[in-house]
């Protein structure tokens, strides 16, 4: 477990630099669309180039930016319900899903998806809009973005089964923030429900 944990920690340690640096494209996708808005405005002037590279930023954050998501715990999941169950319960869970969900998704998306993505590079693929930009460099996000998703889940399934058999804490558990105050409302949100369906039964 030790050794596992070694590979959990060093794929923690790419993904985590990957997501920061990535993160910033966000911004670039927002300054690429206000330049473009505004000169499309201003001069009646517009190029398919500048919209596909919003797209190719934003598929980027989006992509490649989920395996630090998962990382730091930040992805959707159903808040209301995981915090009615025991911790022990929501490392289960974790576990369960990402054994047999997350895990077989990243592999049949990585298999699917490198046929696709090797064809688009070897014909140099380019967009069927005038102007625009090539292609295969927003097909390869898809592959990229499943295959660090994939070794995320790998490294989170270490972590969970470790926690589970005590070798490490719990990573997650007790963390402060956003995450904490936003777990720490979902439960007074329950408790107010409780207390305000106990009221309204009728008494006898």
């Amino acid at each position: 477990m030790g050794a596992l944990l070694g590979v959990s920690r060093v794929i923690d340690a790419i993904n985590f630099r990957i997501g920061k640096v990535v993160a910033w494209l966000i911004l670039a996708a927002v300054i690429v669309s206000a330049v473009n808005a505004i000169i499309r405005k201003l001069f009646d002037v517009s190029s398919n180039s500048w919209l596909e590279l919003q797209w190719v930023l934003f598929g980027a954050v989006f992509l490649i930016v989920a395996s630090w998501t998962l990382l730091e715990n930040e992805h959707i999941r159903i808040d209301i319900v995981n915090s009615m169950f025991k911790q022990r319960t929501r490392n289960i869970i974790d576990v369960i899903g990402h054994a047999f969900f997350l895990l077989p998704l990243t592999i049949i998306m990585i298999i699917t998806s490198y046929p696709f993505v090797m064809k688009s590079v070897l014909l140099n693929e380019q967009s069927m809009n005038a102007g625009g930009l090539p292609q295969w460099p927003a097909k390869m996000l898809v592959l990229i973005g499943f295959t660090l998703l994939f070794f995320q889940a790998i490294s989170e399934l270490i972590k969970r089964i470790a926690v589970m058999m005590g070798r490490i804490p719990d990573p997650y558990h007790g963390a402060g923030g956003l995450k904490a105050a936003a777990e720490a409302e979902v439960a007074r949100l329950l408790a107010e429900t409780k207390l305000a369906e106990e009221q309204a039964k009728p008494s006898h």
